[in-house]
């Protein structure tokens, strides 16, 4: 059976990730600039190898003053690293629908192991002809343990960004012809 390659439907995805904000409130944040790839030659996608690669530049929370410090030194460096990537190591099939993908993530200069919990949605043949299969994937890390340092504590002594970010990517993926 011949390998099938699966590439993301970036209108019908997104990448969110989510950090407290002085530890009452959360900031949502995005990457507009992405790409999956997946190749699985079984059906039911056990055996996929996954890469992820999203433009630290391409980071979004609604306020540009943030999105600028988040591009700076002090989290992503963007114009250093321009990329954070992902390759898995694993993905396994716990039931029907859920998974852990298991992998290495670089962020800076900086590759550790994560691993993620996936619940596979289906497949569908689209208005056009296309097959897609969707997939949600949540996670969290330490945003330390990748080199995004910066840290700040209020006059009260209370912490503003949490080191815990939380992940939730909503991936749908289209599968590319033979």
């Amino acid at each position: 059976m011949p390998t099938t390659q699966w590439i993301a439907d970036t209108m019908h995805s997104d990448v969110h990730f989510k950090v407290k904000h002085l530890m009452i409130t959360t900031v949502t944040g995005t990457f507009a600039s992405y790409t999956v790839d997946m190749k699985s030659d079984a059906p039911d996608f056990s055996d996929a190898k996954i890469s992820f690669t999203a433009d630290t530049a391409s980071i979004s929370t609604g306020l540009e003053q943030r999105d600028n410090h988040l591009k700076s030194d002090d989290f992503f460096n963007a114009e250093q690293f321009p990329q954070m990537r992902f390759t898995s190591t694993a993905f396994t099939k716990k039931s029907d629908s859920q998974y852990t993908l298991t992998g290495d993530l670089t962020i800076r200069d900086t590759t550790k192991s994560i691993t993620l919990d996936v619940e596979f949605g289906g497949t569908m043949v689209d208005f056009y002809g296309n097959t897609k299969a969707g997939f949600e994937i949540t996670g969290k890390l330490n945003r330390k343990e990748f080199g995004l340092k910066w840290d700040a504590v209020t006059e009260a002594g209370g912490v503003v960004v949490s080191d815990e970010v939380r992940l939730a990517l909503n991936i749908q993926l289209q599968k590319v012809a033979a």
